[in-house]
C-alpha cells in the first residue's frame, strides 16, 4: 500500500508525527507492534510513565491544546532532591512557562492513548498489533522506503519517521548500512541506554506528598543513577530507579558511601531489591508491609522496566528522506528521567515537514526548538558523571545555601557561596560552553553515507 510518510512507532513522537502529517494534508499511516498493559483495554505503545511533565516541557511539546484532566494524576508544586546527609527542594523550575505551577504528573498510557485520538482524528491511519520486520530502503532517484510488516504486508511512502524509541529496534536496522565507518556502534542500548525500573506501591497517608517529586541522589552507584517516589492518584506512587546497563561493582569507588549497597553485593542489585532497600532506608520507622504493591497496575503486575536514553541526541538522514525522533534519536534523557516533551515536538516536527516535502530542514528545526534544552541536560549530564555520595551532599550544601524561600536560585547567586559555588558555576558554564554549534548532537547528518 502506498502513503506520503510511514511512520514507526505510536508513542508521542510517533503520535506527534502522524497528527501532523496528517494536518498537512498527507496520507500518513502509524505503525505500532503493540505492547499490553495491567492497566489498558487493548493493545498500545510501550508506554511508561516517568516524571511527569514540567511547566515549561508543555510549551516545548507546542500541542496546541490543553492537555486533558483525564490524564493527568497530580499537579506538582516541586521537587525535592535528597542526598545523603544535604538536600535541596527546588519550588519552581526557573523557566518561563504558560503552565500556572511547577507542572504535574501523569498516567502515561492515557496520554498516549490521547495523543493517538488526536493523530486519528487529524485523519492519520493507526496499525496496531504488528510490528515492523524490516525496512527496505531505494535511494537512486527519489527515496522510497517499504515497511514490511510482521504479517507480511508491505506499506511504502516517500517519506519515513523511526520513532521507536529508545532501544532502536527499527532504526538500527535503518541507520547501520547509512553509517558505514561503525559510528551506529555509540548506539548500541548497553552503551546508550540506561535501564529503569519502577514499582506502583500505596504510601502511607502520613507520608504521601501528593505535590512533590522526590530524587535520591548519591544512594547508588552509577553515572546518572538514582532512585525516586513520583506520586499517583490517592496513596499510590511510583516508586523506582534508574541506572546504567552492565556496571560492574568491581569499578565503584567508596562503595561503602552509598547507602544502597551492601557489604555482602558481589554485583549491582536487582531493581526490586534496591526499591526495598530505598523504602528501608527513607522511611525506618516501617515495614515494608506497610507500602504493598499495586499489581492492577502498569505493564506487568504492578511493574515496570524500560530503557531510558542515556546518551546525546543523533541528527537524522535527511537526503534519505528518513527522520528520526523521540527516544530513537536519543531525545529522552536519564538525567531528567523521561523527555516525553521533546519526544511530541521532534515527532510533531518530522511529521509536518515530510508532509510539505521539506524534510531536509528537519535537523536544522530541532536544533532551533529544543537547543537550549540540550545543552542543558548533556552539560549537567557531563558534570556529574564522577559524582559520589560526598560530591552530591556538597552541591546540595551549595545550593540550599542560596536558594530563596518558594523560588529558584539564579546562576549568579551561586558567585555568593564562595570557592564551591565559583566552581559549580564555572563547570556548569564550561560544559555548557563546550556544547555550542550543536555540539551535543552525537551523530551528525554529515557522517551519513547518503
Amino acid at each position: 500500500m502506498e502513503y506520503d510518510v510511514v511512520v514507526v512507532g505510536g508513542g508521542p513522537a510517533g503520535a506527534a508525527a502522524g497528527h501532523a502529517a496528517a494536518a498537512e494534508g498527507a496520507d500518513v499511516v502509524v505503525i505500532e507492534k503493540g505492547v499490553p498493559r495491567t492497566d489498558r483495554g487493548g493493545l498500545g505503545p510501550d508506554s511508561t510513565d516517568a516524571a511527569g511533565i514540567l511547566d515549561y516541557w508543555v510549551d516545548l511539546m507546542d500541542l496546541g491544546e490543553p492537555i486533558p484532566d483525564r490524564v493527568k494524576h497530580r499537579e506538582l508544586s516541586g521537587a525535592d532532591f535528597i542526598g545523603p546527609n544535604s538536600a535541596v527542594s527546588l519550588d519552581s523550575t526557573g523557566m518561563d512557562a504558560s503552565y500556572p505551577n511547577f507542572g504535574f504528573t501523569m498516567h502515561r498510557a492515557r496520554f498516549d492513548d490521547w495523543l493517538r485520538e488526536r493523530a486519528e482524528q487529524a485523519g492519520a491511519e493507526y496499525r496496531v498489533g504488528t510490528g515492523v520486520r524490516t525496512v527496505e530502503t531505494t535511494l537512486t532517484g527519489q527515496p522510497e522506503h517499504t515497511a514490511v510488516l510482521s504479517d507480511g504486508t508491505e506499506l511504502s511512502a516517500p517519506y519515513l519517521v523511526l520513532a521507536d524509541g529508545p532501544q532502536r529496534t527499527v532504526t538500527g536496522r535503518v541507520l547501520e548500512p547509512l553509517l558505514p565507518n561503525g559510528e551506529f556502534d555509540r548506539l548500541a542500548a548497553p552503551r546508550a541506554n540506561h535501564i529503569a525500573y519502577q514499582e506502583y506501591r500505596s504510601i502511607p497517608e502520613e507520608l504521601l506528598e501528593p505535590d512533590r517529586l522526590k530524587f535520591w541522589w548519591g544512594y547508588m552507584p552509577g553515572h546518572t543513577a538514582y532512585p525516586w517516589v513520583f506520586p499517583n492518584d490517592g496513596t499510590v506512587a511510583r516508586v523506582g530507579l534508574t541506572m546504567p546497563i552492565d556496571l560492574d561493582l568491581a569499578d565503584v569507588e567508596d562503595r561503602d558511601g552509598y547507602q544502597l549497597l551492601r557489604p555482602d553485593d558481589e554485583q549491582v542489585p536487582q531493581g526490586g531489591e534496591y526499591i526495598e532497600r530505598l523504602l528501608e532506608t527513607a522511611y525506618p520507622d516501617y515495614d515494608l508491609d506497610d507500602f504493598p504493591l499495586q499489581r492492577d497496575r502498569g505493564k506487568h503486575e504492578g511493574t515496570e522496566t524500560y530503557p531510558i536514553s542515556s546518551t546525546r541526541p543523533i541528527e537524522s538522514p535527511t537526503a534519505a528522506n528518513v527522520a528520526v525522533a523521540g527516544g530513537a534519536m536519543g531525545a529522552t534523557s536519564a538525567f531528567h528521567e523521561g523527555g516525553d516533551h521533546v519526544a511530541v515536538r521532534t515527532g510533531k516536527l518530522a511529521g509536518r515537514l515530510a508532509a510539505q516535502g521539506n524534510l531536509r530542514a528537519y535537523n536544522a528545526e530541532w536544533h532551533r526548538a529544543l537547543a537550549e534544552e540540550f545543552r542543558r541536560n548533556v552539560a549537567m549530564a557531563d558534570i556529574v558523571r564522577d559524582y559520589g555520595p560526598a560530591d552530591w551532599d556538597r552541591v546540595f550544601d551549595t545550593v540550599d545555601a542560596i536558594m530563596p524561600d518558594g523560588g529558584f536560585y539564579r546562576n549568579r547567586d551561586l558567585v555568593t557561596r564562595g570557592v564551591d559555588g565559583i566552581r559549580l558555576l564555572y563547570a556548569y558554564k564550561r560544559a555548557k560552553f563546550s556544547l555550542r554549534g550543536r555540539r551535543y548532537a552525537q551523530i551528525r547528518e554529515s557522517e551519513y553515507a547518503v
